[in-house]
């Protein structure tokens, strides 16, 4: 596996590098360049971090992670983004063995975020960039959204309580939103198909990872705060996930 981790400006690289490798990173730039879109419109998502919903469905036991969901269909051409019905996520045990099988309902995004420009903006562009690499069947993209936070209030907190993982889908977009008064939470990204692999720290806010979920796995280590001797400190860590997958939302047989 190659080991280009940040992108320079430019679609094409982009696409070089995720048929190459599985995997590349955006930079803010990148992202600005892709959508055609300011990094102060994307603030304006910010906000809505502070609204997310506890995971109730934590099966280890934790109470670290805060989040919300949301299902769009993207039609290629013409273009156009849809907002679907509020829907339960699922996922096979085959790619999550800690949550798969459940139904898992969560609190729905935000309406006023989800109509911002630079939500559909973001949304619109990995599409089409991912459909440059693979082509969806109908020439729809479904898509699944999870605003996340992950704190360390009970001590650590866990991005990827399940492992390392695939998730099942085409294409997964990490997109990094921030941290605060925490230490790990290193990216890790493997060969799906053998043992190499790279590891790095997403840093600067609206940093974008893109990953290839047919050629790799990826996690995400545990959040541990800066200062565990002062607990009022906020320790957190944001990032939006969001999946690309091919000829439907994955459910119950």
């Amino acid at each position: 596996m190659h080991v280009d981790i940040e992108l320079p400006l430019g679609r094409a690289t982009a696409l070089q590098r995720l048929r190459a490798q599985g995997f590349c990173v955006l930079t803010p730039a990148a992202l600005e360049t892709l959508t055609g879109m300011p990094l102060d419109a994307f603030d304006m998502m910010l906000p809505y971090w502070e609204e997310l919903a506890p995971d109730l469905h934590l099966k280890d036991g934790g109470h670290y992670r805060y989040r919300r969901h949301g299902c769009f269909m993207q039609t290629l051409q013409p273009g156009q983004l849809e907002t679907v019905q509020h829907r339960a996520h699922w996922q096979p045990t085959t790619y999550n063995a800690l949550h798969g099988g459940m139904e898992r309902w969560f609190e729905p995004l935000s309406n006023e975020m989800i109509h911002l420009p630079s939500w559909s903006a973001l949304l619109v562009a990995l599409g089409e960039l991912f459909a440059k690499l693979r082509a969806p069947q109908g020439g729809r993209w479904y898509i699944e959204a999870h605003p996340f936070r992950i704190d360390t209030e009970g001590g650590v907190g866990r991005p990827t309580p399940e492992g390392a993982h695939r998730d099942g889908v085409d294409f997964v977009a990490v997109v990094f939103i921030g941290r605060q008064g925490v230490r790990g939470g290193e990216t890790r990204v493997f060969d799906a198909a053998g043992p190499q692999g790279v590891r790095f720290t997403l840093e600067q806010p609206w940093t974008v990872l893109l990953l290839d979920d047919q050629q790799v796995i990826h996690e995400s280590t545990p959040l541990l705060p800066l200062d565990p001797a002062d607990p009022a400190v906020p320790a957190h860590r944001d990032t939006l996930v969001l999946t690309y997958r091919s000829g439907g939302f994955q459910a119950p047989a």
